[in-house]
């Protein structure tokens, strides 16, 4: 029997799903015993086990039909109004739209917002996920520099014209860590409102600072011109897949439409739950547990770092931010170095990270490397970066034969 050809004609944006990049990289970190700085994963540890039990039984008892019917696309009526509360401006619960996670709200986005050939702006760099949602709409990614401080303002300045959007992460940013200052969020909401150019906001890890909290969201400073993206994932359980984009009335109806078409809704059950734990007060009483781990975590970090690897010109020697909060540590190689090269010798040696250039929509600097400090405990990162620190070495030597 011979081999027809396939029947199947994909639609041109499937050419543009691609795998990621980061997803294929790590497959050299599943060998037993790899201390991992690679994945974006919240720790197991902070994970409110206890009053999820509770929640889940008197959810199924008080209204198990409820529960376990289909539900408004909208989301969990008391659940939106609590997500409305904790918010720092004035939020009408109806503009609150529950996702399923918040990677459910950026593909929203790309569907309601994008067009083929339209342009978009992303930091440089900026968070994979996100770029991933919106290429299938075809778009055109302009990357807008940006340093320690946030976007460069200057240089977004030149490129606003007949962008649809800006997407943005202010707060300890996936994957840099970095936190967008107070003067540079004024002027990127001043410029912003002055060329009337959108921004999507996504805030997963706002609330995991450290010391003080960030200044406070660029959409309170403009409500009618952004769209606001959160997450239930880093401060209870990424499981439940639960986020919340809120959005104004010019755009929520048809993201809403969009929900609809997607998956009708997200999990009644679940949102039943987090609205039951969330009660009383919860996340005021569980969030100062979870910086205080991550805190821990991240000083563990900066100290191994700072006994194992040399200090001196930053084109000889690696290089490293200070997270004020989050998840991810931001590094630079030696001049010469790249990071996915790298990566086979530390997972040699026994640790994992995630290369930086894949970051970035467009001219990826090969330097530079993410490091997760929240899932490896205390012990487990100063053996991780010691092993990094001879996985450099043993790089390096590679590279001079």
């Amino acid at each position: 029997m011979t081999t027809s050809p396939s029947p199947w004609h994909l639609a041109r944006r499937a050419a543009r799903m691609n795998p990621s990049v980061i997803r294929e990289l790590l497959k050299l970190t599943e060998k037993p015993g790899i201390i991992s700085f690679a994945g974006g994963l919240p720790s197991s540890k902070t994970f409110p086990v206890a009053e999820f039990e509770a929640a889940c039984a008197k959810v199924l008892r008080d209204d198990p039909a409820g529960a376990l019917q289909y539900a408004a696309s909208e989301g969990y009526g008391p659940l939106r109004e609590r997500v409305a509360d904790m918010l720092p401006w004035n939020v009408d619960p109806a503009q609150v739209l529950i996702t399923t996670g918040s990677q459910q709200g950026l593909d929203l986005v790309a569907k309601v917002l994008i067009d083929a050939d339209s342009k978009i702006l992303v930091e440089s760099p900026t968070y994979l996920g996100a770029v991933m949602a919106f290429i299938p709409m075809e778009p055109k990614v302009v990357s807008v520099a940006s340093d320690e401080h946030g976007v460069d303002i200057a240089d977004l300045a030149q490129k606003t014209d007949d962008a649809r959007f800006l997407y943005v992460l202010p707060n300890f940013q996936n994957p840099t860590g970095n936190t967008m200052s107070e003067s540079r969020r004024a002027a990127l909401s001043a410029l912003a409102f002055e060329r009337g150019l959108p921004l999507i906001e996504d805030n997963p890890y706002g609330d995991l600072w450290f010391d003080v909290p960030p200044p406070a969201p660029l959409t309170a400073r403009n409500p009618e011109g952004c769209v606001y993206l959160g997450s239930f994932s880093k401060v209870l359980a990424p499981g439940l897949r639960l986020g919340f984009v809120v959005a104004p009335k010019a755009v929520y109806p048809k993201l809403l439409q969009a929900k609809q078409a997607a998956d009708l809704h997200s999990p009644g059950f679940n949102q039943r739950m987090v609205a039951e734990v969330m009660k009383d007060g919860f996340l005021e009483r569980h969030v100062p547990t979870i910086r205080t781990l991550y805190k821990t975590q991240r000083d563990a970090m900066l100290d191994a770092l700072a006994r194992e690897m040399p200090v001196g010109d930053p084109d000889r020697t690696l290089t490293w931010n200070t997270p004020a909060g989050g998840m991810f540590l931001w590094a630079r190689l030696p001049k010469g170095m790249n990071a996915v090269d790298l990566l086979p010798f530390a997972v040699e040696q026994g640790v994992a990270f995630v290369p930086g250039a894949p970051f970035y929509a467009d001219h990826g600097d090969e330097r530079t490397l993410r490091l997760s400090f929240v899932t490896p405990s205390v012990d487990e990162i100063h053996r991780g970066v010691a092993a990094l620190a001879v996985a450099m070495k043993t790089c390096a030597a590679s590279l001079k034969n």
